[in-house]
């Protein structure tokens, strides 16, 4: 199964492509930071079996990039040139009720927010590629009524950056450690790189889980998606 995943912060696209490993060995990632890659992507032969796209990264103009990567994929052919439609999965970290009935409308055939758990995310993807339409709880709403949601535990308005705001509740080795974290690294490989034992690699990833109000090594990425190295 060839996957895209659209988003313009890496944390993100590592954190997902950790979890959807577990579709399956046949599983290949392809990827785009911007609508300019995605269209490249979306161009390339074979085309994706399915694209997950963020509904803001740069170069988007509203949903028109969703729009496109919808008609793009219905029209896609696979190598004995047969047309098959794939199906688009919206991946935001916007939970308004009616951005999300919009880009149902569009044709997508799901609609995931990145604050979902990671096996929310799993069978979301899973059900869309049986066929099936995967819409949130946060769609039933009324519009207008979802309030920005993140996993990070200081208020976005104390004036800080996110990369001052982490150093205030995590140890400069923390830090380290997520940093690894979210290049993909297992905790075998962070040991090796930081010279610390797997042990304590486990001790720091708990201390993370608890200072950023998280319960896994996904969320940990969400909530620290625009850490700079």
């Amino acid at each position: 199964m060839r996957i895209l995943i659209a988003d313009d912060h890496r944390l993100i696209i590592e954190g997902v492509k950790l979890k959807l490993r577990e579709l399956g060995d046949d599983v290949e990632f392809v990827e785009a930071e911007s609508v300019a890659q995605l269209n490249q992507r979306l161009a390339e032969s074979p085309p994706p079996d399915i694209a997950l796209i963020d509904m803001a990264m740069p170069g988007a103009e509203g949903t028109e990039h969703i729009r496109h990567a919808v008609m793009r994929l219905r029209e896609a052919s696979d190598d004995r040139g047969l047309a098959r439609a794939r199906p688009v999965v919206v991946l935001s970290g916007t939970e308004d009720s009616s951005a999300i009935r919009h880009v149902l409308d569009l044709g997508v055939q799901g609609y995931i927010p990145k604050s979902s758990p990671p096996d929310v995310i799993l069978n979301a993807v899973r059900l869309v590629v049986g066929g099936g339409v995967y819409v949130p709880p946060e769609a039933m709403k009324p519009a207008g009524s979802a309030m920005p949601s993140s996993p990070f535990p200081l208020p976005a308005s104390d004036g800080l950056s996110t990369k001052e705001r982490l150093a205030s509740v995590l140890t400069d080795r923390q830090i380290d450690v997520l940093k690894l974290l979210a290049k993909g690294r297992p905790n075998k490989l962070i040991a090796r790189d930081l010279g610390i034992s797997e042990g304590t690699v486990k001790i720091h990833l708990a201390a993370i889980f608890r200072a950023l109000h998280v319960r896994n090594r996904l969320e940990a990425l969400v909530a620290a998606q625009n850490l700079g190295d």
